[in-house]
């Protein structure tokens, strides 16, 4: 790390090191004056009133303890300890002010971008899961919104994030929930995700709601309160580390498709819109391979049925979800046919 990092990351550094400076100087000037003959009170007397260049009279001048001696290491003490003093109180000031400042402009800067945000995902927690999270979706282009009564959680964050209570009304309202499109409760134990559940689900009624449940017995508690979803992370992990012992080149592949990135399909969900034209046709009849090179590998009914490998002759309604697969281009361009399509 370098310099100028370490003094962003701790900006009461350099009054630590004017705070041990100074105190140097201290003792140093006591010791030359306990050799140059006065008691140790007196020496540390008359040293504080040196550095801080008061102007009282000095303490050796009644007993002629003043000499060349006495004079030159007085001079000296001046230079460095006046320095020291100035130094210490300067960085003091400079700490103070400038990090109030920072703190109230960068609380301005969060504030007003807060109050701009729209449709992004709130996730309360911003321990490890909910830090994958954030940074997951972020990288999809998703704006996120991390919300942790832990200030040092929230001191490396690169996303937005409102400090506080996730189970307070008044830190989900900061958050923009009334303008959301997703939460997730991501805290670490399963009282607070049901409360923030319950809350946010009362709030809004449309939000799309997934929960974390640490332990089995939570689940249906999560549902009740609201949650659309409702994940269980030793559960999932538990499973992909089956699906990766059992079948290790598809779990690297579901996990390339899916998250790195790196190859050039992608699994994505496209929904059928309202008053789309493909609602009551079939599969065959829409020509979704031939149109625009996707492939549908899956659709889901509104009641949550899966239909896997469906046939030609599988009819489209409104509201089903295509599970699709196909480049970026063939994927953009399903959608765009999807809303606009148009002709047998």
């Amino acid at each position: 790390m370098s310099s100028r990092q370490a003094q962003r990351d701790d900006p009461w550094r350099r009054v630590r090191l004017g705070v041990g400076l100074l105190s140097v100087v201290i003792v140093f000037g006591t010791t030359g004056y306990l050799i140059l003959g006065l008691s140790f009170v007196d020496a540390m007397y008359q040293t504080v009133l040196t550095i801080s260049t008061v102007g009282y009279r000095e303490i050796g001048e009644e007993s002629g303890q003043i000499d060349s001696a006495y004079r030159l290491f007085t001079m000296a003490l001046i230079l460095v300890g006046v320095g020291a003093v100035l130094y210490t109180l300067t960085v003091l000031f400079e700490t103070v002010v400038e990090g109030r400042l920072t703190d109230l402009f960068w609380r301005r800067r969060m504030e007003r971008e807060l109050a701009a945000e729209h449709d992004h995902v709130i996730i309360c927690g911003g321990g490890r899961l909910g830090r994958t999270v954030a940074d997951y979706l972020a990288n999809a282009g998703r704006h996120v919104v991390v919300i942790d009564r832990d200030p040092d959680l929230l001191a490396d964050q690169p996303h937005l994030n409102v400090s506080g209570d996730a189970t307070d009304d008044e830190v989900l309202a900061k958050a923009g929930l009334d303008r959301a499109g997703a939460l997730v409760a991501a805290l670490d134990n399963d009282a607070g995700n049901l409360y923030v559940t319950l809350t946010a689900r009362s709030a809004r009624p449309d939000l799309f709601i997934i929960s974390r449940a640490r332990v089995d017995s939570a689940e249906p508690k999560m549902r009740q309160a609201g949650a659309n979803r409702v994940i269980n992370p030793q559960f999932i992990g538990g499973r992909r580390i089956a699906a990766m012992t059992l079948q290790p080149h598809v779990a690297d592949f579901m996990d390339v498709v899916m998250h790195d990135g790196s190859l050039e399909f992608r699994l994505e969900e496209v929904r059928v819109p309202e008053g789309s034209p493909l609602n009551g046709r079939t599969l065959r009849e829409a020509h979704l391979r031939d149109r625009t090179g996707a492939m549908v590998l899956a659709v889901r009914r509104p009641d949550g049925e899966f239909i896997t490998n469906p046939p030609p002759d599988t009819p489209l309604g409104e509201g089903e979800v295509l599970i699709t697969i196909g480049t970026v281009e063939q994927l953009a361009s399903l959608s765009r046919f999807i809303e606009v399509a148009d002709g047998p």
